[in-house]
């Protein structure tokens, strides 16, 4: 799928802050915000099942498969018809969230996973990445106030076989990856997100 828009994804364990951050680009490019899992109205049905802290026993594979199929449809509904249209989408995670949750965390096979996902998205992965790098006890304690969810649930060596997986993508592929402090406050790493995403993408 070639297009003139730009796709950038902010990425990060839970806690990290991308949820924010991803706001607040969209609202400074003027661009369409969206999210993976949950971007459409189907996408939100399978983020459900995901991310229900009930569902102890949904395989890896099963989890990988369903995550895959979130994006095909958010492909369908909101990549392709705003990228085609010139418009710039930010995304809270995209595809290197499996790679990271599915492929380092769950330890599926990373060709596998990268495989299915590149036939999910029609092979237009995201232009720019944004790592928002945190620690997962920092995570946590921002994690505190709320319930957990399923993934939020998962113990240490998960999360740190995550966070490695995301710098790991990310010093392998430097001219698409900004790596960013997540402990700065939240005003001063919008800054540098801002600053970084017109100079690479001259929005």
């Amino acid at each position: 799928m070639t297009s003139p828009g730009r796709y950038i994804a902010l990425e990060g364990i839970e806690g990290c802050g991308k949820s924010t951050q991803a706001v607040r680009l969209a609202e400074a490019l003027g661009a369409v915000l969206t999210r993976e899992t949950g971007g459409t109205h189907i996408g939100e049905r399978i983020r459900d099942v995901l991310h229900d802290p009930a569902n102890t026993h949904l395989s890896p594979m099963a989890e990988a498969l369903l995550i895959a199929s979130d994006r095909a449809q958010h492909r369908a509904e909101v990549l392709s018809p705003h990228l085609s249209a010139g418009r710039t989408v930010v995304s809270d995670r995209s595809v290197y969230s499996s790679l990271a949750y599915q492929g380092y965390g769950r330890q599926l096979d990373l060709t596998a996973v990268r495989q299915i996902n590149d036939w999910a998205l029609g092979g237009r992965w995201p232009d720019l990445v944004i790592l928002i790098d945190i620690e997962h006890d920092e995570a946590l304690s921002r994690l505190a106030h709320r319930d957990l969810d399923r993934f939020e649930r998962e113990d240490h060596e998960f999360f740190r076989r995550i966070i490695d997986g995301f710098r790991a993508m990310a010093a392998a592929d430097p001219t698409r990856w900004l790596v960013v402090d997540g402990t700065l406050a939240v005003d001063e790493l919008a800054g540098l997100i801002r600053q970084h995403v017109r100079s690479t993408l001259s929005l």
